[in-house]
């Protein structure tokens, strides 16, 4: 397992990257801390959070997941061995959000303490703010750069065009340049990346963080019927995927995965990985049994034929 360059920064990341959103939501602290533990004990070194992580849950505000990574961050005194990154821009309640310049510097303070921490190495953009010139942003950036506070920016859930508004003000104005992508990308979802961002991605060196890598669980093989849904919390909305092409998938994932001995899960994070844009999946993990699969994936290597008929069968 080789570490990959992420854009143009100076972090290198082992190729998957832990997503945070299931924190303080389908985790409580001492679990999170278990798969913590066996994620970076597996060798990989990068946790991806947010500050809105995870406010939708029942009696939760926001920010809860940035605390248990805090909490265990400084457990663990092992800061330096991890890529941390958090993300602004969200919803956080009584008008708390969007990417003005005096919104950003505060929210920032109130995420470095939650993670007990005094820099982030990687800052990104969660959502859009339209209504904030993206020099607004930028100059938020550049500040917190100067002041030590982040080392490299990156952009989530933005248009193409203002990312490319974004990349060419920094060039023009001497600004913090995004240097990630993070898309929703994965082999069910795919037209929308592929078609409006993937190029983008390739032609200015964004490294590309996919989030809902494994489609919220559907293509772990998991769900298998409409009675599985209850498995979860995440199975109300699984139903959409019954469809003929989920079906395709599916079927394609079982027999990849039965040919080279591996999950489902690991066989779509491989094909993620095989993609020549992509640096690192995003993944969550809710057990060791699942965290045993996203550990795998890097070292797995797909075929020409397997990554035909993973193609194939998720055309859209």
């Amino acid at each position: 397992m080789k570490k990959q360059q992420l854009g143009n920064t100076d972090l290198y990341i082992y190729p998957i990257a832990f997503g945070g959103n299931v924190f303080g939501w389908t985790l409580d602290e001492k679990k999170s801390f278990e798969i913590l533990n066996g994620f970076t004990e597996a060798g990989f070194n990068f946790i991806d959070t947010a500050d809105v992580y995870s406010r939708w849950a029942p009696g939760n505000t926001g920010g809860e997941s940035e605390r248990i990574i805090g909490k265990w961050l400084k457990e663990k005194k092992n800061r330096h061995d991890i890529v941390l990154t958090t993300k602004v821009g969200s919803d956080m309640g009584d008008g708390k959000k969007g990417l003005k310049k005096a919104y950003i510097l505060k929210a920032i303070e109130d995420s470095l303490q939650r993670l007990n921490t005094d820099y982030l190495d990687l800052y990104q953009t969660h959502f859009d703010d339209v209504e904030t010139p993206v020099e607004e942003t930028l100059e938020a950036y550049a500040q917190l750069e100067k002041d030590g506070k982040i080392r490299w920016i990156g952009t989530s859930n933005m248009t193409p065009e203002r990312i490319k508004a974004s990349l060419e003000a920094s060039a023009a104005k001497g600004l913090p340049r995004y240097q990630t992508l993070q898309p929703h990308y994965n082999l069910y979802a795919r037209e929308k990346y592929e078609t409006n961002y993937e190029a983008l991605a390739l032609e200015n060196n964004l490294g590309v963080i996919t989030y809902f890598s494994l489609e919220s669980g559907f293509l772990t093989g998991k769900y298998r019927t409409k009675a599985d849904l209850a498995k979860s919390p995440r199975g109300g909305d699984m139903d959409k995927y019954f469809d003929e092409r989920g079906l395709k998938i599916l079927a394609a994932l079982d027999e990849v995965s039965k040919h080279h001995k591996a999950t489902p899960a690991a066989v779509a994070l491989a094909w993620l990985l095989h993609k020549p844009s992509v640096t690192a999946p995003i993944v969550s993990a809710t057990s060791t049994s699942q965290l045993e699969s996203i550990i795998l994936a890097p070292n797995l290597r797909l075929d020409a034929e397997a990554m035909q008929l993973l193609d194939d069968a998720s055309s859209w």
